[in-house]
């Protein structure tokens, strides 16, 4: 589907606003928090069409995330500019080979995926990055590791060489209060701590979404996924 100009020029003043506000924000978060990290602002692009990717782009946002596999590569074959793609929904292992498409695959939540998308990366010659998905906050509703079974996850997942482990992402309950964001943001940090004693190099945080994201980053977030802030409601 051709993308008009004009649709573009709408989108791109609306969301280089939110995206400046955004970012006074996330420093400011940063400052308070005092743990130095660079914070990675991915644009969350789900259900809006491949003109809210290039008003991202235009803002000069570079990295783009899609929860499902088959949207995005929609967006991929309509667009042309250098945007590193986030995988941050949960992927089946049936669509493995699919994340060797995206810069950094968020949810690695079981051991079946991780022998799934290492054979993928093998047969491609690759090294596919990736976060291990914890479930800190322990709802039913959310996939992940649990955080007890975090060490030992982490070191078998070092027999899979095609993969390199980055980091943690997490998800807090939705409408929480700050009490239990900062338990649960700052129980990522501990799990992240954990895989890194494993002995991967996994220096990243991807956690906090629109309504949570500055309480994230005074925790230590170094990728915070943002849709709604920037683009509106999903239509």
């Amino acid at each position: 589907m051709p993308i008009s100009d004009h649709t573009t020029t709408a989108w791109a003043g609306v969301v280089q606003e939110a995206v400046a506000e955004v970012r006074t924000r996330i420093a400011d978060a940063r400052a308070r928090g005092g743990h130095g990290q660079e914070v990675t602002l991915i644009a969350v692009t789900k259900t809006h069409g491949p003109e809210a990717v290039l008003a991202a782009y235009a803002a000069g946002v570079t990295d783009v995330g899609e929860n499902r596999v088959q949207e995005a590569e929609s967006k991929m074959a309509q667009l042309a500019i250098p945007v590193r793609w986030h995988l941050i929904g949960h992927l089946q292992r049936n669509k493995a080979k699919h994340a060797l498409r995206f810069s950094l695959c968020h949810g690695l939540d079981s051991e079946r995926l991780a022998v799934a998308l290492h054979e993928e990366a093998d047969k491609a010659g690759r090294t596919l990055d990736v976060l291990l998905q914890v479930n800190v906050s322990g709802e039913g509703s959310k996939s992940g590791i649990g955080p007890a079974d975090v060490p030992a996850f982490a070191d078998r997942l070092q027999a899979l060489p095609g993969l390199r482990v980055r980091g943690v992402l997490t998800m807090a309950p939705y409408e929480a209060d700050e009490r239990v964001l900062r338990t649960v943001f700052s129980g990522a940090r501990a799990a992240r701590a954990q895989v890194q004693a494993a002995g991967h190099d996994a220096g990243w945080l991807s956690m906090g979404m629109s309504g949570d994201y500055e309480i994230a980053v005074e925790e230590g977030a170094t990728h915070v996924r943002l849709g709604t802030v920037l683009f509106g409601g999903r239509t």
